[in-house]
């Protein structure tokens, strides 16, 4: 018996490790952001955060709806009557002509995702099954184009059996043409006549082709190649017959642009309509009202984030939904810096809240500058009270919230009121938005402002009719907001007293309207207006009718309102709960500079990089810094033109120190071939970056193009 030889073998083996740490790695979620270990009411403000954040898409995305609901309904009627194999058009696809909407949507290119998404939706649900939507960026080529089309088509067939699932994906891998999209349409829609023949029922045979129509929609048309469309648009001008294919152009610009892009003997192919999208500026206004005029929304903006918010939507973009997320932006940030945060909820949620305050956080409302300054109103006794009794601080905090919530609910009704009365005067003296009366209201005392004078002079010269109608539209106001009902009933009584008046007709009054009938086609000023009327008041008998004693009384009675209900927000004691006013870190965040960020990161690496060797004196270059800073800091010093041998020179200095040459000896200066690519690329990325750029007005010279670097 042969003995078996003993082998060993490393092939083979379990190897067992064993883990230093036996705790797991903890996974943050998205509140472990705001949540701190060390912050007690961490988790209940990011409840409140995330609900108001909830709150904001709902009311946006209903908003949306509304106002596109118009347009989107004209656009589904449209297709309808062109894609539904009506008799009447049947000379158009004998024509060879395509029914095209050009649907104006504006400049506000960020907010034609939401309104595109929304008609895809209407039309697959009432219309066709059969809708694509293409970008520009993914069609270079009409063959590009041709497949984007078929891959999204193949994909939204009316799925019948799994016999068409099959022929679905076998038609997909055929070869990408509109003689093969005929063929996958034949089939689609005879099996889907067969699943719903109640669907066809009305249609004749002739027509069935036509029940379903292929809608394309381009978005951004301005974006897409001519060359493209025009050879698209004549590719499926010759199947007109066999696919009754309907396109969409959502135009940015004006019409115009469709003439623009595509010749006569293309353009004349297509059987255009336009449509026109509700304006955005007009969608500002409906989110304005909606999320921050309402006193039912907890969560305010001071009038600087204002400011900045709404100069963002007016100089840059136009775009409502930039400015929803700006607002979304500032409440995370609020909720985020604002410990008290909390309170900023519903009335009787923020109460709760209040009665159950710890130590900590009574010291908080202790250091408000709002609350300082209640503070500094009450008697000693209570201000002893306020300072040193907790218990005695969370009621009074409950007071001062219930008083916040209730000048909320009346402050919106009187500005609502204000602007329905002096949006109509000439030059809007203030303002012709109801958003800009909000901020100078919540900025500072309005009735100390020269605006507020001049709309009060010119109201005090309303005609009768005039001065009823915009009481009738306060009055309106109140009674669909059922607050203040005190005020409402003052108001109908004024316009009682004005229409019972007797003896003093619209004719006798109207020359002390705005408009009389000799200054009706007269053009001047707002200076020159008021001038005139002020001569002839001046020169008037002190004795008032008693139409003008009563319209004065008008007036002082909304003084009054004004100067009871619009008081500035800020004054308001523990305002700093709802009110987010950093308008510096929204203007940092939001409104970015990248030329100034990338200044300061080639002129001080050290804040990005945290590398100690960095560090240096003002005006001085680091050895140690990348190339690129090195150039860029040489560059500084330098005028219009760079002369690149000198430029060259001064870097390989700067480098002969980092490898601690002596700046005297012959070594010194000279370069190998590695600093002299390492150089070039600083160059060429500095180029890049829009730094320099190469000019031809001098041998081995580049141009400056930046100046007032840091």
């Amino acid at each position: 018996m042969s003995e078996i030889p003993l082998t060993s073998s490393v092939s083979k083996g379990c190897f067992v490790f064993k883990s230093a740490s036996k705790k797991r790695k903890r996974h943050v979620g998205v509140g472990g952001y705001l949540v701190d270990d060390s912050d007690e009411n961490g988790s209940d403000r990011f409840r409140i955060c995330q609900k108001l954040w909830e709150t904001v898409q709902t009311n946006t995305e209903v908003i949306q709806d509304q106002l596109n609901k118009k347009v989107l309904d004209s656009l589904a009627e449209f297709i309808k009557k062109h894609g539904l194999g009506c008799s009447s058009d049947n000379w158009r696809q004998r024509a060879r002509e395509t029914p095209t909407a050009a649907l104006m949507l504006g400049v506000n290119v960020p907010d034609h995702a939401m309104t595109f998404r929304s008609l895809c939706n209407l039309l697959q649900d009432s219309v066709t099954p059969f809708v694509v939507s293409v970008h520009a960026k993914e069609c270079a080529a009409v063959k590009l184009l041709i497949q984007k089309v078929l891959e999204q088509l193949m994909g939204r067939g009316v799925s019948v059996d799994e016999e068409q699932e099959d022929d679905t994906a076998l038609l997909q891998r055929t070869q990408c043409t509109i003689s093969a999209l005929c063929q996958w349409y034949k089939t689609v829609t005879k099996k889907c006549t067969q699943v719903f023949p109640q669907r066809t029922e009305s249609l004749t045979n002739s027509d069935l082709p036509q029940s379903l129509p292929v809608v394309v929609i381009f978005k951004d048309f301005e974006a897409f190649n001519s060359q493209v469309l025009q050879d698209f648009i004549l590719i499926c001008s010759r199947y007109t017959q066999e696919l009754p294919f309907i396109f969409i152009f959502g135009i940015a610009t004006s019409p115009s642009a469709i003439q623009h892009r595509l010749p006569h003997s293309v353009s004349s192919l297509l059987c255009i309509e336009v449509f026109h999208s509700l304006s955005c500026t007009q969608h500002l206004a409906s989110v304005f009202d909606k999320l921050i005029l309402n006193s039912q929304f907890p969560f305010k903006l001071s009038s600087r984030v204002i400011q900045v918010l709404v100069g963002i939507f007016l100089y840059h973009d136009f775009s409502v939904q930039n400015f929803v997320k700006g607002l979304q932006f500032s409440m995370l940030e609020h909720f985020k810096s604002q410990p008290l945060s909390m309170l900023c909820c519903q009335k009787q949620e923020a109460l709760l809240s209040a009665k159950t305050l710890s130590k900590k956080n009574v010291e908080r409302i202790r250091h408000l500058p709002s609350f300082m300054r209640y503070v500094e109103t009450q008697e000693p006794q209570e201000q002893v009270q306020l300072l040193t009794n907790d218990e005695h601080v969370k009621e009074v905090c409950q007071q001062l919230l219930k008083n916040l919530h209730k000048y909320h609910k009346n402050y919106y009704p009187i500005l609502q009121c204000l602007h329905s009365l002096t949006s109509s005067l000439p030059k809007f003296p203030l303002g012709k938005h109801i958003r800009e009366l909000h901020v100078s209201c919540i900025e500072k005392n309005l009735w100390e402002t020269e605006e507020y004078d001049s709309a009060l002079q010119l109201l005090r010269i309303l005609a009768k009719d005039e001065l009823v109608a915009a009481l009738r539209k306060c009055a309106e106001i109140l009674k669909s907001t059922k607050i203040l009902q005190n005020v409402l009933q003052q108001l109908e009584d004024f316009i009682g007293r004005l229409e019972a008046l007797e003896g003093v007709s619209s004719e006798d009054s109207s020359g002390n309207g705005i408009i009389s009938g000799k200054m009706e086609y007269q053009r001047t000023d707002l200076f020159q207006l008021q001038k005139t009327l002020l001569e002839k008041e001046s020169r008037r008998t002190k004795r008032m009718n008693p139409f003008e004693v009563l319209r004065s009384q008008v007036i002082e009675f909304i003084d009054s309102l004004v100067r009871e209900y619009l008081t500035p927000a800020e004054l308001q004691p523990l305002n700093e709960v709802c009110y987010y006013n950093s308008s510096g870190v929204l203007r940092q965040r939001l409104n970015v500079t990248p030329r100034t960020s990338i200044q300061a990161a080639l002129s001080h690496p050290f804040y990005y990089l945290q590398n100690e060797s960095l560090k240096t004196d003002a005006g001085t270059i680091s050895s140690a810094a990348p190339d690129l800073c090195i150039v860029y800091k040489l560059h500084l010093e330098c005028g219009r033109l760079i002369n690149l041998y000198d430029w060259l020179e001064a870097f390989l200095t700067v480098m002969s120190a980092a490898e601690d040459q002596d700046t005297n000896s012959e070594e010194c200066g000279k370069y190998d071939s590695l600093k002299h690519a390492r150089f070039i690329q600083a160059v060429s990325e500095m180029e890049f970056l829009g730094f320099i750029k190469s000019t031809k007005q001098k041998t081995d010279h580049v141009a400056r193009l930046t100046w007032g670097g840091c």
